[in-house]
């Protein structure tokens, strides 16, 4: 009754004319923050904060506008992987590998509206999850240690190289090459620089967008110049673009599910959509086994991870909310932006600042409703961007994402290096490894390595202690045996007299 309450509170707050503008003004910005090659939710939610304190909002109308821009931008990421190849954001990473594929085989409009109808039902399972589990979830964070943090990342990498490619090798090549990418800067316990070969501008390190936009964009305009004459690099058939009810039905436990796990990730403090995004995908395609197709550009390749990354973001509220622990880069923000207004994240905060807490509840379930409501129909509006020939839409992507780059970083030597990055992701494919293990080494590896050396400290150096827990040692395990079993798993798929339903 206490929780119904508070809803109805926070429903009297946001059902405002004001409040609920507010929101239907975040959702569309962010839908576009998201759409835009390179841009993210953090850079989007940043970007806007200024705007709060000149427009003088409170603290709830603060929140509820840039929350709604980050649900928003989660939404909005997947529109330019399904019709790019090129993620809006980290998280919409996973939805390129079989969003792509299913826009090229003609389905760009049914890929858009299954991501739309994933994101709706992620994010709105991890708002009432927010709603409902939001204390017991912290005490589940509680539990993880920089040693479970450790092998929940070895995990992550471990079954990258094992579920996720075909050839392990060249999967685990290039996680190692990404972990070593994100050791480049200062070292952050000693202040020695690492790899920077005596050049100022990687003192700080790579910045995350930089390798994402080069390995993605400017990589696919170098395969399109290749093809020229050949075939279209963006040979996707507009079609009709219709509701796919059959899809979304076969698709709604792969949802479910994805949002579970995606949910769960966020809550943790520091794993992010990212991850959640990754996990579902993994999940959902361990689960189908090797017919599912995925990476072929099956609906279910796409429901995964985009009910994953949603999920996964409404989650990273949780240890904001309830433990001041921010759960991603955009609840980081979010965190300062809370801090800057007086008010102190906590378990107090429930209790000490309900209007806040529950009118932002509130908010996002009517953000996702108004989502859902302006994703769907948009649906011809951004096949339509298909239509404008490659030769015009790939300079003009390029033009974007290098504008983007700069603005962000105010760097020339990132734009460059961001061209290194183009060519290089240009070589991997045709050499056929992948890229998207180089972008979650870049993206974990400074999380996984700080977790490593908490854990030795902790431990005064004791490798051992990096499995000394029963959490630590389950995912050890999972992790071992994700990478060894498809190394038994293939022969005996592949023999001639094995009969696969």
């Amino acid at each position: 009754m206490d929780i119904l309450s508070n809803l109805a509170l926070g429903f009297s707050i946001a059902l405002s004319p004001w409040t609920l503008m507010l929101a239907v003004i975040g959702c569309f910005l962010g839908t576009i923050i998201g759409a835009l090659p390179g841009l993210g939710p953090s850079n989007g939610v940043a970007i806007l904060i200024p705007l709060t304190f000149s427009l003088g909002l409170d603290a709830t109308s603060a929140l509820v506008l840039l929350t709604s821009v980050y649900y928003g931008a989660m939404y909005g990421g997947r529109i330019s992987s399904i019709l790019l190849n090129i993620p809006g954001d980290e998280p919409a990473l996973m939805t390129t590998l079989d969003g792509y594929p299913m826009a090229k085989a003609g389905r760009a409009g049914d890929a858009l509206v299954i991501s739309g109808v994933a994101s709706f039902v992620g994010a709105f399972l991890a708002t009432i999850g927010l709603m409902l589990l939001a204390p017991l979830l912290s005490r589940v964070a509680y539990q993880f240690g920089p040693a479970e943090y450790f092998a929940l990342y070895m995990l992550a990498f471990c079954t990258l190289g094992g579920l996720a490619s075909q050839n392990q090798a060249k999967a685990a090549f290039a996680a190692a090459l990404g972990l070593a990418i994100a050791t480049i800067g200062l070292d952050n316990q000693t202040g020695m620089p690492r790899f920077t070969f005596g050049n100022l501008h990687l003192m700080d390190g790579v910045d995350f967008l930089v390798p994402l936009v080069g390995l993605f964009a400017v990589s696919e305009v170098l395969i399109y110049i290749e093809n020229q004459g050949k075939s279209s690099s963006l040979g996707v058939k507009l079609e009709k673009v219709t509701i796919p009810f059959r899809d979304i039905g076969a698709s709604f436990g792969t949802m479910i599910r994805a949002s579970f796990t995606g949910f769960v990730a966020g809550v943790l403090p520091g794993a992010g959509a990212s991850l959640g995004s990754f996990l579902a995908y993994m999940t959902e395609k361990s689960f189908a086994g090797k017919n599912g197709g995925f990476g072929t550009g099956v609906p279910r390749g796409i429901a995964a991870p985009e009910a994953g990354n949603n999920a996964a973001a409404g989650g990273a509220l949780v240890p904001m909310l309830t433990l001041g622990v921010p759960g991603s880069g955009t609840t980081a923000v979010l965190l300062a932006l809370l801090m800057t207004l007086n008010i102190t994240p906590g378990p107090t905060l429930f209790t000490d600042r309900p209007e806040v807490v529950w009118g932002l509840i509130a908010a996002l379930l009517i953000a996702n409703v108004v989502l859902l409501i302006m994703n769907v129909p948009m649906v011809k509006l951004f096949v339509h961007i298909l239509s404008v020939p490659p030769g015009l839409l790939l300079p003009g992507v390029m033009m974007v994402s290098f504008v983007g780059i700069f603005s962000l970083t105010g760097s020339y030597f990132d734009l460059l290096l961001m061209t290194g990055f183009g060519v290089m992701g240009y070589l991997f494919r045709k050499i056929g490894v992948p890229t998207v293990p180089i972008i979650l080494g870049i993206l974990l590896g400074g999380h996984m390595e700080d977790a490593l050396r908490r854990a030795m400290i902790l431990s005064d150096g004791d490798v051992t202690y990096l499995w000394s827990s029963p959490i630590a040692i389950g995912l050890w395990a999972a992790a071992i045996i994700g990478f060894i079993a498809p190394m038994f798993l293939r022969p005996i798929l592949k023999r001639p007299d094995r009969v696969i339903d």
